[in-house]
């Protein structure tokens, strides 16, 4: 549902990867998320956005990616390149989305992209290029419901490999484990509530910097793409 915290969980993950050494690739396919520079605080970062990336097909070296793109400053990392939607409704075409993930992939980079609840023909894209695809479920009955429609979505379009994040609190004591037996996926992660998450966005602090249950959830998931494009490689 909306609100369940992806936006920040995809953020967090890229900085994650990011922090343990790997370059990373940060893409936003959701128009009406309010850019996903907002959640790393990288909204006054020079760089292009979605709008001056261009449409078009073909290759795009990496290397010119990361160097047109926002980098927010993370200090020890192997390199966070952000390409955001920004304040306006139009997002990416399929096209391009598959062109910039293309570039990633060959490059070696780790690419996250943050996808809407109801996928565009853009986000389409970015789950049938996917080694793993992240179902982030808060665990409430209400978001149980909403997710079981969702992922029922993300099956048509995605790859075999698709899992849950599980994010506390539980206000009615639903757990983990039955969040995944309820909608039938893999649980990849639990993760409770993280303090002051709230009051560090709003400070522009990127997710994932400090340690605690946000970070440690990432790193899970971070393992579970590992083994996923193993398997889808080999």
């Amino acid at each position: 549902r909306g609100g369940a915290g992806a936006s920040v969980f995809a953020a967090a993950t890229a900085v994650r990867a990011a922090r343990d050494g790997s370059r990373v690739l940060l893409v936003d396919c959701d128009p009406l998320g309010g850019g996903v520079d907002l959640v790393l605080g990288a909204e006054d970062v020079g760089g292009l956005r979605w709008p001056g990336v261009g449409t078009g097909v073909g290759r795009v070296p990496a290397n010119a990616l990361h160097a047109a793109l926002p980098a927010p400053e993370l200090d020890g990392t192997g390199g966070l390149a952000v390409l955001s939607c920004d304040r306006s409704p139009h997002g990416p075409s399929p096209a391009a989305v598959g062109t910039v993930l293309d570039a990633g992939r060959r490059a070696g980079d780790t690419v996250i992209c943050d996808v809407p609840r109801y996928p565009t023909e853009a986000a389409v894209a970015a789950l049938e290029a996917a080694d793993l695809t992240v179902l982030v479920v808060p665990a409430d009955v209400r978001s149980c419901a909403a997710a079981a429609r969702v992922a029922a979505v993300v099956a048509e379009h995605s790859g075999p490999s698709v899992g849950l994040v599980v994010r506390g609190p539980a206000p009615g004591g639903i757990s983990p484990d039955e969040v995944a037996r309820a909608l039938g996926l893999p649980l990849v992660a639990a993760m409770r509530a993280q303090r002051g998450l709230g009051r560090a966005l709003e400070r522009g602090d990127a997710p994932g910097r400090a340690r605690g249950p946000l970070s440690d959830a990432a790193v899970t998931v971070l393992k579970a793409l590992r083994v996923a494009a193993a398997q889808a490689a080999s």
